[in-house]
């Protein structure tokens, strides 16, 4: 006989992999004294191996997700590169410290 009080020990994980084309970038951001992140300026390569700046960054919003036991926070943005707005995640994998970029 088993018993439980129906609590889950743990987030729930999402899956194995982020969906989506995956970039990796640099990624300025600021920490705040509750430990929030809140992403200010990105670098990314392009196709040509030029690095880009992005400065304009919107944040509609963020969550914090687990794929296969890593922990990360998930941006749902809006970018003003290219003259042009592109929706985008941006991801931040906590235990690596490490950014990508990821197009739908």
């Amino acid at each position: 006989m088993v018993f439980g009080i129906k609590i889950p020990s743990r987030q729930p994980d999402r899956g194995a992999w982020v969906r989506g084309t995956q970039k990796e970038i640099a990624c300025e951001c600021w920490f705040t004294s509750t430990g929030r992140t809140i992403p200010l300026m990105l670098k990314i390569e392009d196709e040509d191996g030029q690095i880009q700046t992005i400065r304009e960054i919107k944040v509609h919003s963020q969550e914090k997700k687990m794929y296969a036991g890593v922990p990360s926070i998930e941006y749902d943005c809006t970018l003003s590169a290219w003259n042009r707005e592109i929706r985008v995640w941006l991801i931040y994998y906590q235990t690596e410290s490490r950014w990508v970029l990821r197009v739908p």
